[in-house]
């Protein structure tokens, strides 16, 4: 069983509660993901981020095929970090870490993704070429989008 790990770092130059407020309301999701995703909240984004709650999305990772995605947030720490996991979708495991922590001028915020793909070999055959490319452009237009949102450190 093969797990990969996906890290990234980018610093904001926003307040801690900034990026909290953004971060954690679910709805928000859908302006930092491409649009080409079809990244769509069927349900659980009512209420801003909390331990236990359930979040149900439809997205077209490949190939315009549209896969439910259902994530539980199973750990947050208000403004410090929270922590989401696939309970159905399209990996044989999802755990996304999320950080905050202040320096100076502003925040950082790390992704650290753990995630296993279906499919044995074939999986991890497909990952160099297919997957670990396509995460790298989603996180990468995630950041740009941030930048945009609110500015450069």
């Amino acid at each position: 069983m093969k797990i990969y790990t996906l890290h990234k770092k980018q610093k904001l130059p926003i307040s801690r509660d900034e990026a909290w407020n953004f971060l954690s309301n679910p709805k928000n999701l859908k302006i930092i993901t491409p649009d080409y995703m079809g990244f769509n909240i069927i349900s659980g984004a009512d209420r801003t981020m909390y331990s236990g709650q359930i979040i149900q999305y439809i997205v077209t990772p490949l190939l315009g095929i549209k896969t439910k995605w259902v994530t539980e947030i199973t750990h947050s720490n208000n403004q410090d970090y929270f922590v989401d996991e696939q309970r159905f979708g399209p990996y044989s495991l999802w755990h996304h870490k999320h950080f905050i922590k202040i320096i100076d001028g502003g925040i950082q915020m790390e992704d650290i993704i753990d995630y296993k793909l279906p499919f044995g070999v074939f999986g991890q055959l497909v990952h160099p070429f297919l997957v670990k490319p396509k995460l790298e452009e989603i996180f990468n237009y995630r950041s740009n989008k941030l930048e945009d949102i609110f500015g450069k450190y």
